[in-house]
């Protein structure tokens, strides 16, 4: 496969990369919390509400990364199998993977609930019709 074949795998790895980013963006919020004593250090283990707002606003969208982006991951894998280098599941994906850096931007800042359903939503709806297009595919191969 040649590069432009390999193209499908940029928006998977930039979707693993934004989980990371995630990742580390917890660890800053909880070092800050703990250090401002925002934190029930009593509770922090087990209990989620021992933290600060912010820390779980950024602990509930790295739960979302593994939800609807597990479907977008299989199905990316398998269009840039059954299709590499297409250009359709292409934009689908980097659409998809445009979708969850707003809806994280959205679910760790402002938090507004329409806002960030409306590019949850969005993203559903690319997911989907990577599904078609996989259908599509195998039905017509």
């Amino acid at each position: 496969m040649g590069a432009g074949q390999n193209a499908m795998l940029l928006p998977i790895l930039t979707q693993i990369l934004l989980v990371l980013v995630m990742y580390g963006a917890l660890q800053i919020a909880k070092t800050r919390a703990s250090k401002a004593g925002l934190v029930d250090e009593a509770r922090r283990a087990l209990n989620e509400d021992a933290w600060p707002d912010f820390v779980r606003q950024i602990n509930n969208n790295i739960r979302n990364q593994f939800e609807l982006p597990v479907l977008f991951l299989v199905l990316a894998l398998i269009l840039w199998r059954l299709q590499p280098g297409g250009l359709l599941p292409l934009v689908l994906a980097w659409g998809f993977v445009a979708t969850r850096v707003v809806h994280a931007w959205i679910h760790t800042h402002s938090n507004h609930v329409p806002h960030r359903r409306l590019a949850f939503t969005l993203g559903a709806v690319l997911v989907l019709l990577m599904l078609l297009d996989v259908l599509w595919l195998i039905l017509a191969g």
